[in-house]
């Protein structure tokens, strides 16, 4: 840990514990890196007593991510988890939906209210603070920092109303807004987090609702899902996930002609492979895979989900193109 992490994790201590004071304090978790940064934050800085966590199950997020986010909290020492099962509730709410804002409108309004309904069933006091994971790129490429970036999509955890009232409200902890996502990683290292935690790649707060173009649907998401864990899992084994800043894959609302296993023409889903390096996330680059190890991971796709047909790259760096799809 350098010397100016000390004192930076030092003031940020200092200005939680004053905000926060004796309140509750709930935390949205995602088992994303800021995220889990913020909750270290807050457990290593309030009584654990006081810091309620809140994880919701949407039904848009990773393979077992869910058991995956409780056991990593626990190691921090966190001892109010709640788990709010509610991927029927987004799946309804997504249903016939395309637009892309629309999407994120509707999930980030989502996951306010549930968060209230779940507050109140917890009987916290009406002067909690809420606390979120923040980072800067989330406000300026909303358009919600220093005034000079350009709308580029809204975050359910800056742009939406019920946030904006707790934000006016005084109730609203951000720790981590005016850090990029290396610094974050650079202070979950500072305060302790296991490595692997830290080294995850970025996910977006919509979840995989954003990695499915057009309408979510609950079989997209689970072949998604399985696409994922299949990318992640070979890049893991061919040691590349640490040389790669973000991997995901993409559905695309397209089906495309091939072969099955006895060669009888079916139609599978298209999957497009995103793989990029950047620093904060401004600007990114390609990552310029060997064409070999590309055709063996395409490979391994295809023959484990057998729902997709054809698998892509995409070779656009940021700009002009972002790095989610949607």
């Amino acid at each position: 840990m350098n010397d100016n992490m000390n004192v930076n994790i030092e003031e940020m201590r200092k200005t939680l514990a004053a905000k926060a004071g004796e309140n509750p304090v709930l935390l949205l978790i995602s088992g994303g890196v800021d995220s889990t940064v913020t909750g270290a934050l807050l457990l290593k800085t309030l009584k654990n007593e006081q810091v309620h966590l809140l994880y919701m199950d949407t039904g848009l997020m990773r393979k077992d991510e869910t058991s995956y986010v409780k056991a990593v909290m626990q190691n921090l020492g966190a001892k109010n988890i709640h788990i709010v099962h509610c991927e029927d509730e987004f799946l309804a709410a997504l249903t016939g939906v395309t637009d892309p804002e629309e999407k994120r409108r509707i999930i980030g309004d989502l996951f306010i209210s549930i968060q209230e309904r779940e507050v109140a069933r917890l009987g916290l006091p009406a002067g909690y603070f809420l606390a979120q994971g923040t980072i800067y790129p989330d406000l300026t490429e909303s358009g919600k920092g220093d005034g000079k970036a350009a709308f580029i999509k809204s975050h359910h955890n800056v742009a939406s109303p019920l946030v904006a009232q707790k934000r006016e409200e005084g109730r609203l902890i951000e720790p981590l807004q005016s850090l990029y996502k290396d610094d974050v990683r650079d202070l979950g290292k500072a305060l302790g987090i296991d490595s692997a935690a830290i080294n995850r790649h970025p996910f977006p707060g919509p979840g995989i609702a954003v990695r499915i173009l057009g309408e979510v649907t609950k079989e997209k998401c689970d072949i998604l899902r399985e696409a994922d864990a299949v990318f992640i899992s070979e890049l893991k084994s061919r040691g590349l996930y640490d040389k790669i800043w973000q991997a995901f894959p993409v559905l695309l609302p397209l089906r495309s002609v091939g072969l099955d296993s006895g060669g009888a023409r079916k139609y599978g889903w298209v999957l497009a492979l995103r793989a990029i390096n950047s620093t904060d996330a401004v600007t990114a680059n390609v990552y310029p895979f060997d064409m070999a190890v590309l055709l063996e991971i395409s490979a391994k796709i295809t023959g484990t989900v057998k729902e997709i047909g054809r698998v892509t790259y995409d070779i656009s760096n940021k700009p002009p193109a972002t790095i989610e799809w949607e």
